[in-house]
């Protein structure tokens, strides 16, 4: 049964009991509290949990988008720089559609309009997982009755017309004589700022990715055992915390303490930062330095890449390799090893003496 009184504001509060179940809201005008009442009692006769006339309001994908963003950001989880370059895209595509009308045919419509943009078959995946999460922390957290099955049904459909599915495995690895190149091309730059040839040797020495070198720090070496901690290293689950020591060591052909003996000799101001430079400025110097030496289709990525497979070409087994990369799923580990098949001549010599 409801109860509506009319406050001195003027606005109407109405009271729902029904069934043991007890809820309350506040409106602007009586039709309305008369509308979420009627819907209210309905829902409890049905056995759901009734919803909140703010929530219940939500008509577009756009709006729960925001809400799932107001969630996250409330429980100190807010979207990183991935995640929130995806829900914004979504806000773009789908973010003015109405949720009853996110249907399989419109998702399986939007991933041929993404597809047809170059996404490609991984990032169209997480897309559409993306859509999932947003519909499922909609249902699970506010009880709004959004349906999820479409978004599996779509994903069967852009799997089989082959829009969806795993990525292309890169298997770009720089010789020997591209890094070379890079390295005196950088070298003999008056004018570039940050060494980025000596970045490069770093990153094949620790396989390390390109912010984590950038971010590292003095106090957080260890000249006795000549160890690095890497603060918050990259990971699916949760980096924050995941704090790993790495050797710096001489295994992949460039000697990593060798290049942070240096760096402390050139240290000229109380910067904590071994290599006191933006990532992104060094990101842009490296892809420049491609293209002026026309090395085609290097990422500095790959030189992470390079560093593990020196590291298996120098014999250590996954899970000492994983030591140094940071890899907790051993699987995920052999995508970014590619060894070179005379390699094995080296090992083979290794192993018999």
């Amino acid at each position: 049964m409801a109860t509506y009184t009319k406050l001195s504001s003027g606005s109407w509060r109405v009271q729902v009991r029904r069934k043991g179940r007890y809820v309350s809201e506040t409106f602007l005008r009586r039709d309305d509290a008369r509308r979420w009442a009627t819907e209210t009692e309905r829902q409890v006769d049905r056995g759901e949990t009734p919803t909140k006339s703010r929530i219940a309001r939500l008509k577009t994908f756009g709006e729960l988008i925001d809400l799932h963003i107001d969630d996250m950001c409330d429980v100190g989880k807010s979207p990183r720089r991935s995640k929130a370059a995806a829900l914004n895209m979504l806000q773009r595509h789908l973010g003015k559609c109405n949720i009853a009308a996110l249907d399989r045919e419109r998702l399986i419509r939007f991933g041929r309009d993404r597809a047809a943009q170059g996404a490609g078959p991984m990032t169209l995946g997480i897309d559409i997982g993306f859509v999932k999460l947003i519909l499922t922390h909609a249902a699970a957290v506010h009880g709004l009755p959004v349906k999820v099955e479409p978004v599996d049904l779509a994903r069967v459909a852009l799997k089989r017309l082959g829009l969806v599915g795993k990525g292309h495995q890169r298997d770009r690895r720089p010789t020997q004589d591209e890094l070379d190149k890079l390295i005196a091309h950088f070298d003999a730059n008056a004018r570039q700022i940050a060494p980025v040839g000596q970045i490069i040797r770093f990153a094949v020495a620790t396989a390390m990715r390109q912010e984590e070198i950038c971010n590292a720090r003095w106090s957080d070496m260890d000249a006795r055992t000549r160890m690095l901690l890497i603060r918050d290293r990259k990971d699916p689950r949760n980096k924050n915390g995941n704090n790993q020591r790495i050797p710096l060591f001489a295994a992949t052909g460039y000697d990593a303490w060798t290049i942070v003996e240096d760096r402390l000799a050139k240290r000229r101001n109380g910067d904590d930062r071994i290599f006191p430079f933006n990532h992104r400025s060094v990101g842009t110097a490296f892809r420049r330095g491609c293209a002026e030496l026309d090395i085609h289709d290097l990422h500095f990525h790959d030189l992470r890449h390079e560093g593990t497979s020196r590291l298996f070409e120098a014999g250590f087994t996954i899970e000492q390799v994983a030591l140094v990369t940071g890899h907790k799923d051993w699987k995920m580990l052999r995508r970014y090893t590619h060894l070179k098949p005379e390699a094995l001549h080296i090992i083979y010599a290794a192993k018999a003496a």
